[in-house]
C-alpha cells in the first residue's frame, strides 16, 4: 500500500538515502525540501507499506498533473534489499502513477552503476530510452557517471 508521507516519515526517508546502499545513487535532502515535496501539488512523496513493515520504502513523483501526462519517478528506495521486493514495489508505483495520478508515461533515471535498479526496471517493463554520457557527478566516487533514462507507457504496462 502507498500512502502520503508526513513529517513523521522524514527521518526514515533520510536514513534510507544516507545508507550505504543508496548514498551513491540518491540525493539527501533536508526536511524543508521533503516538506515541499509532501505538500506541493506537482509532486507526491509516498511511503510504501507492506504486511510486515509500516515503512518498507519511499518514492517521489514529480510532474504530477503536467499537461503532457508524463510523470517522473524521481526517487525510490526500499528498506530491505535483496529480498525480492523490488519488482512488487515498482509495480505498485507504476499502478499508482497510471491509475491514481493519470499518467500516460512514467519515466525515471538511474546511474549506470545501479545494476540492481536496471534489472528491476526491465522486469517491470520499462524501456531504456537513452544514455546521458558522464552526466552526473558522484561525490563519494569523485567522478562523473552515465545516467540511464527509462520510460514506460500506459499501453505497455503488464
Amino acid at each position: 500500500m502507498l500512502r502520503p508521507a508526513t513529517p513523521a516519515d522524514f527521518g526514515f526517508i533520510r536514513s534510507l538515502v544516507q545508507s550505504p546502499d543508496y548514498a551513491l545513487y540518491l540525493t539527501d535532502e533536508d526536511e524543508a525540501a521533503l516538506q515541499t515535496y509532501a505538500t506541493e501539488p506537482e509532486s507526491r512523496l509516498l511511503i510504501w507499506q507492506t504486511d510486515r513493515l509500516d515503512q518498507a520504502g519511499f518514492a517521489l513523483y514529480c510532474q504530477v498533473g503536467h499537461r503532457s501526462k508524463t510523470l517522473e519517478l524521481r526517487r525510490l528506495a526500499l528498506t530491505e534489499l535483496g529480498r525480492g521486493n523490488g519488482v512488487a514495489f515498482v509495480k505498485a508505483l507504476v499502478d499508482h502513477g497510471f491509475d491514481q495520478l493519470g499518467a500516460e508515461k512514467i519515466w525515471l533515471d538511474t546511474s549506470e552503476n545501479n545494476l540492481r535498479a536496471q534489472k528491476v526496471y526491465g522486469q517491470v517493463g520499462f524501456t531504456l530510452e537513452g544514455r546521458l554520457r558522464l552526466h552526473d557527478y558522484c561525490p563519494p566516487l569523485e567522478r562523473n557517471f552515465d545516467t540511464l533514462l527509462y520510460g514506460l507507457l500506459r499501453r505497455e504496462r503488464s
